[in-house]
């Protein structure tokens, strides 16, 4: 009987110190597969498109100067008149074009006791804008703004309220293809670094899509304009 006893203690605790150990070993396995979990890279992928604008906003802005009111707002109305009939002869339409109110200035009024007298006492300017999609028209007709010159209009330029706008408004067109190009692009460079560290690249565990932006190519050509987009990715290594 006090063998059975004896043996039964043995069988206990070799069985106890296997389990222990089987215990351990499993233990360390999940703690390492777990570091092994947490091994990530994080990468970021660029997506560049140049696109011609499809949008135009062309101001065309006069000014005049009298002596007479009555006169100047006559002279405004000839000339907005002739500026019409120049876009619309070309091949602008009557909807595309608008108009603000003029913006008239009596110096007499705001020489504020100086004693030198302006030789005109109004002066006002005028804008008639154009909103086209004919973006090869309107780049036409700027070329060809000296015809309005020579009908004695002076036309005004190179500050804000007369700088021609060029808008591209076909993102969501090209927005998938980017994104694509985007991830497409980071996951490359996740591949190489996965391979110089000796790893396999694995799942993606997060993902951002940066903000797209627009602007003009360069100064002189404001109607091409680059689309970018930046995507950041983070992966998950594994040896």
């Amino acid at each position: 009987m006090q063998v059975n006893s004896k043996f039964n203690a043995l069988v206990l605790g070799i069985s106890l110190v296997v389990g222990l150990g089987l215990l351990g070993w499993l233990l360390g396995k999940a703690t390492i597969d777990f570091k092994s979990f947490d091994r990530i890279v994080t990468v970021k992928g660029l997506a560049e498109k140049e696109v011609k604008a499809d949008v135009v906003i062309w101001p065309i802005r006069f000014s005049i100067a009298d002596n007479n009111l009555e006169t100047l707002y006559k002279t405004l109305d000839s000339n907005t008149g002739k500026i019409v009939e120049f876009l619309e002869s070309s091949g602008i339409a009557k909807s595309d074009i608008s108009f603000s109110s003029p913006s008239i200035t009596d110096k007499l009024a705001q020489q504020y006791g100086n004693q030198n007298r302006a030789q005109f006492r109004y002066t006002a300017t005028q804008n008639v804008t154009v909103y086209s999609k004919d973006i090869d028209l309107v780049r036409t007709l700027q070329s060809r703004l000296s015809s309005l010159g020579q009908q004695g209009i002076v036309i005004t330029g190179g500050n804000y309220e007369a700088r021609t706008e060029y808008l591209f408004t076909g993102l969501n067109d090209i927005k998938p293809g980017m994104i694509e190009e985007a991830t497409r692009n980071a996951r490359e460079v996740a591949e190489k670094f996965a391979k110089d560290s000796s790893s396999v690249l694995g799942k993606i565990k997060s993902a951002s899509q940066g903000q797209f932006s627009i602007i003009s190519r360069d100064n002189n050509t404001p109607y091409i304009k680059k689309v970018r987009v930046v995507s950041t990715i983070t992966y998950y290594l594994s040896d």
